[in-house]
């Protein structure tokens, strides 16, 4: 459930991480208001792409709607999803790529465009491991999550 603080500006810090692609993998974020917080989690067998993606979705959920929200991925494919419009694209195409392939992870994109319509998102691309403290931490936190031994099943890996 969302938490619920008394200002509406957030700043996110997402990151994935899988041992193996695929393999067992980590999602982490920091969501920075009146105060700090971290959250993570994992799955057994899933991609990194796939974790990236989750890491966002699970910050976004986090949060109350309507909020502004300022976030930060090291991932260049979340990041040209949005900035360069190819969810868009992949949308009005039925869900194939420009060369009619589908669209990974569909059921992630989808859940995003859905929270994404409950917020004011503004999505920054940061260099991995450049030594911003909290894009490190992020990095930290879900490679210690995919390291885990009881990880659920990524159901929507699962499926593809």
């Amino acid at each position: 459930m969302p938490q619920t603080d008394s200002s509406s500006e957030f700043i996110l810090y997402t990151d994935g991480a899988c041992l193996g692609n695929p393999g067992p993998g980590g999602w982490a974020a920091v969501i920075i208001n009146e105060q700090k917080r971290e959250i993570a989690g994992g799955f057994a067998r899933t991609t990194n792409n796939r974790m990236e993606i989750h890491a966002l979705l699970q910050a976004l959920r986090d949060i109350p709607e309507n909020s502004e929200v300022t976030a930060y991925t090291d991932s260049k494919y979340l990041h040209d999803a949005l900035d360069k419009g190819w969810l868009e694209k992949w949308q009005k195409n039925g869900w194939k790529t420009s060369s009619k392939s589908p669209v990974k992870n569909k059921d992630l994109w989808q859940e995003l465009i859905s929270l994404l319509q409950k917020q004011n998102l503004s999505l920054k691309w940061v260099p991995a491991h450049s030594g911003q403290e909290e894009n490190e931490r992020c990095d930290h936190l879900a490679k210690k999550q995919a390291e885990r031994s009881d990880l659920p099943v990524d159901k929507g890996y699962e499926k593809s």
